[in-house]
């Protein structure tokens, strides 16, 4: 799930191949790996950092520093799972989206005004990770999944860099961009308004930086990670390529609007509402008027990835698209802080389906607090249960249902 078709597998030693063909001929004396962190869990890019890492670490220093955004920096444990045990745990550095970020140029208004149609009329700051700047780098190669996205329309290229080792103003600036142009016109497509000022900040402020990407097309069964695309390359046209591919294997359309959709987030990659919300917008163009969504979330424990913006989901809530816009007028906090109101559009229904989370560790009042609707968790698997649950149409106690195991790698939409 979610791709119905069939598609070849790229085995270890064919990525293996690939990179070091990729690597070949370059004298490399120290080098920056910049993988997704967990919450990609199935992207597989923790197994070809893996490999990058093996290959390397006798001839080369390795620097990891995973492009963690806005989230929690990752456990050891975690770090173990994601990458293996060939990856040493000292080798990771911690991106600091507050701190560790300069400013290498600015994307104008004008050219803000001109992608969004007229939408949003202020420059973006760029500012990346202080290490991507460094010259004692002889290559920085920026590892990551291809898929459908909220923000940017397709995930990944340079997204890693600006938003995933980027500072506070163009992750706020980036995200409210593509909420003010509206998800339904942005997820699974490419050149978004979004994609275009990344294009620009890529184009103008990177072009020396010694840059390569790895990319990969995934679907996934359980556990299994299946790499079917594998892209390498300094160039927008691999991009293209893994969008393409990306399109075909994780977008599915259906043919009349789902009812009901039941979805489940695998704990050890959900811990908050701030991720688990692609439940929610990864189906909303697939769920009919009035219909209901149910997000079974056994490790959901809170709702921002940090202290404050959990703070200000709990203060204002998903309390719908027009409403956010007047908060954001009249609340300083909010307005100093647009990644978080970009959420809390991304994570409403506008009032079109309702929307049930099912927790162990939020109360039903936390929830409720935030504008979603609670069935404690323990409750619904007893109808719901999703070791036993099938990825697609289901029928449980006469009702049909669409069921799906991993939202982190679809998007669903009626034809």
């Amino acid at each position: 799930m979610p791709a119905m078709k069939q598609y070849a597998r790229v085995s270890d030693i064919e990525i293996r191949q690939a990179l070091e063909k990729a690597l070949e001929g370059r004298d490399l004396k120290k080098i920056l790996i910049l993988p997704p962190d967990y919450t990609r869990m199935y992207s597989g890019a923790g197994k070809i950092t893996a490999i990058l890492y093996d290959m390397l670490i006798g001839s080369c220093e390795i620097d990891i520093m995973p492009a963690l955004g806005t989230h929690e920096p990752m456990t050891r444990e975690e770090c173990l799972a994601f990458f293996g045990d060939r990856v040493p745990y000292d080798k990771i550095i911690v991106h600091n989206w507050r701190k560790d970020v300069v400013k290498i140029g600015e994307v104008p208004g004008e050219f803000v005004e001109e992608v969004s149609g007229g939408l949003v009329r202020d420059k973006i700051d760029v500012e990346v990770n202080k290490l991507i700047m460094d010259d004692s780098y002889d290559l920085i190669i920026s590892v990551g999944q291809v898929v459908p996205h909220e923000v940017v329309g397709m995930a990944n290229y340079s997204k890693n860099i600006f938003v995933g080792c980027g500072g506070s103003n163009m992750i706020n600036s980036s995200h409210m961009l593509g909420a003010f142009y509206g998800m339904e016109r942005i997820m699974g497509k490419d050149f978004s308004p979004v994609r275009k000022v990344f294009d620009y900040a890529q184009e103008n402020f990177l072009k020396d930086i010694p840059l390569l990407y790895v990319l990969t097309v995934t679907t996934n069964e359980k556990d299994d990670t299946r790499i079917h695309g594998l892209y390498i390359g300094n160039k927008r046209y691999v991009f293209e390529q893994a969008v393409e591919l990306s399109r075909e294997l994780n977008l599915t359309h259906v043919k009349e609007p789902f009812s009901k959709v039941v979805v489940y987030l695998d704990p050890r990659e959900f811990k908050s509402t701030w991720l688990g919300n692609k439940a929610i917008y990864r189906t909303r163009m697939a769920i009919k008027d009035g219909g209901d969504l149910i997000i079974l979330a056994p490790g959901v424990k809170k709702f921002g990835e940090d202290a404050e913006n959990d703070r200000l989901i709990r203060k204002y809530g998903y309390v719908g698209r027009e409403k956010v816009l007047e908060l954001v007028d009249s609340c300083d906090d909010l307005r100093q802080n647009l990644s978080v109101a970009a959420h809390l559009i991304h994570g409403s229904s506008d009032g079109r389906f309702n929307i049930t989370y099912c927790t162990e560790e939020l109360t039903g009042e936390e929830v409720r607090g935030v504008n979603f609707d609670y069935i404690p968790y323990d409750e619904i698997v007893k109808k719901y249960d999703p070791g036993v649950l099938k990825d697609g149409y289901c029928t449980v106690d006469g009702e049909e249902i669409f069921y799906i195991s991993n939202p982190a790698l679809g998007l669903w939409t009626t034809e």
